[in-house]
């Protein structure tokens, strides 16, 4: 009988903690633009590959950036139990965004809203020395389950624009303070188009985790997470991050960049960005 009773109550406190440590896994992902001079490597031809791998992977919530309206459709048709949010950054919401995408069962959208990285982010415009239009998506989400509330924001800064990727990510950090009042966790993911020793990713860091170095497992994968569309040589660029607000809401249990391909081809130039998160408070 005692037997009985401890092993209840270790079950009972083993599902306690899991309630009360509930996991969120979140990917982000540029998926490179449809573009048909591409080749081999447009979208028509790894776009298939690409849901099945996101299917596989099956993340909570994930962004991507690049993503063309017909890629966020295709997207949408091949994952169907994700809702999905945000804005073209061209007029009439054409051109690419940095959507995100959540599982519909699983978070109610409280909030969202698209701005652009310019001196105008409530209209579309084209900000500093950049070389195009450039936006950044939130999200504020409530976990239906464990009632858990918190924001996602998805960017993806210039490529070619120095100002322009430093008064983005200084714009960002506003907005994050300004939208953020009540200091929920948050989590701030994309294509940075910046290497970690950058000053303006350490920027960033002054007020926010880099999941890869704060994993509490070995991170898993490359370091890299440009490939180019290279099979052959190694990717050594990491210019995909996720970060978390410093505020001691989330810890990271996992961090992972994988590598996956089919018959040596990738489903896009950049490699996935994966975390496991827990919500400690």
């Amino acid at each position: 009988m005692k037997k009985q009773i401890t092993y209840i109550f270790y079950f009972f406190l083993a599902n306690v903690l899991v309630v009360n440590s509930q996991s969120l896994k979140m990917m982000t992902y540029n998926i490179r633009l449809d573009l048909e001079s591409d080749g081999e490597n447009r979208w028509e031809m790894r776009k298939d590959f690409f849901v099945s791998q996101l299917d596989f992977f099956n993340p909570d919530i994930f962004g991507v950036q690049e993503a063309l309206p017909n890629q966020v459709k295709d997207i949408e048709k091949g994952l169907k139990k994700y809702t999905v949010i945000g804005l073209g950054r061209e007029e009439g919401n054409t051109g690419e965004s940095s959507s995100i995408f959540f599982k519909t069962e699983k978070f109610q959208l409280l909030e969202q809203n698209t701005f652009w990285l310019s001196e105008t982010p409530e209209r579309v415009s084209r900000g500093w020395d950049a070389a195009c239009n450039r936006v950044c998506t939130y999200a504020l989400l409530k976990d239906k389950k464990s009632k858990k509330t918190f924001y996602v924001f998805n960017t993806h800064l210039d490529h070619l624009g120095e100002t322009a990727r430093k008064n983005g990510i200084e714009l960002i950090l506003q907005k994050i303070k300004l939208i953020n009042k009540s200091n929920l966790p948050l989590i701030l993911m994309g294509d940075f188009n910046l290497t970690p020793s950058d000053e303006r990713i350490q920027m960033i860091k002054k007020e926010m985790l880099d999941s890869r170095e704060v994993s509490e497992n070995e991170p898993f994968g490359s370091v890299g997470t440009f490939n180019g569309f290279n099979y052959i040589k190694q990717a050594t660029d990491r210019i995909d991050y996720i970060f978390l607000l410093n505020n001691n809401r989330l810890k990271v249990n996992k961090y992972a960049v994988f590598n996956e391909s089919n018959n040596l081809k990738f489903a896009s130039d950049h490699f996935p960005v994966y975390v496991e998160l827990k919500f400690i408070k």
